[in-house]
């Protein structure tokens, strides 16, 4: 019902993924992100609790792949669940239970990894990967070029109707935390509109965060 490709930004640190489902409000229940810790999707028959833990693991000094191993082997009903990890050090890492819903796929690179089930075919994680490493830019700029990569190449074998993007940087705050959480229409394009009007303005919420003084207005009533 979902795919999805958690990245780092080997320029910036910045951690970030971008999610799609046939489901309400996918990236509500799992996309999951950590400031220098990592980015983790935990999707199929989701269990939440699975990113938190793995975001835990890693900022205990657990790699990806370490972190997913541990979760392989200890958390409940693993079989039905898919669980995407990227942290600082190493390369991502994928689990996909036997009991993954439908068509189900993944594909790894250096800084990202792309797994979906359901999918319409095998290829649309490596559609994701390749549209992430083929760009250049911000981080939320290449993970919304390769979620619209993965809606083009095929995507879900159904209809999808949520979505979302997530980045952390430097602040125990998402930087970026826009969702899609219900649209008959295309959610991966209602989400690129929002990222576009919210692109200019997310550095400025973090300085209205640490310095209000010195945050500039943007002209809304009341606001000087």
């Amino acid at each position: 019902m979902t795919f999805s490709l958690v990245a780092r930004c080997a320029r910036t640190g910045m951690f970030g993924m971008v999610i799609s489902s046939s489901s309400p409000a996918v990236a509500a229940r799992c996309a999951h992100a950590r400031a220098g810790v990592g980015a983790v999707a935990s999707q199929n028959v989701t269990d939440p609790r699975l990113g938190p833990r793995a975001l835990d693991l890693m900022a205990r000094g657990a790699t990806a792949e370490e972190t997913v191993a541990i979760l392989r082997r200890s958390g409940a009903a693993m079989e039905w669940r898919q669980v995407l990890a990227v942290g600082n050090d190493g390369p991502p890492s994928i689990h996909s239970g036997e009991r993954a819903l439908g068509l189900w796929a993944e594909a790894r690179g250096q800084d990202a990894a792309a797994g979906g089930n359901l999918l319409s075919h095998e290829g649309v994680p490596q559609a994701m990967l390749d549209a992430f490493d083929g760009s250049e830019g911000h981080l939320g700029h290449r993970l919304l070029l390769a979620l619209t990569a993965g809606r083009d190449s095929g995507g879900e074998a159904g209809p999808v109707h949520s979505a979302g993007l997530l980045l952390v940087h430097d602040q125990p705050w998402p930087l970026v935390d826009l969702r899609i959480d219900w649209s008959e229409d295309d959610p991966i394009a209602a989400l690129a509109a929002a990222w576009a009007v919210y692109r200019p303005q997310m550095g400025t919420y973090v300085q209205r965060a640490l310095d209000p003084s010195a945050a500039p207005s943007y002209g809304v009533p009341g606001d000087p």
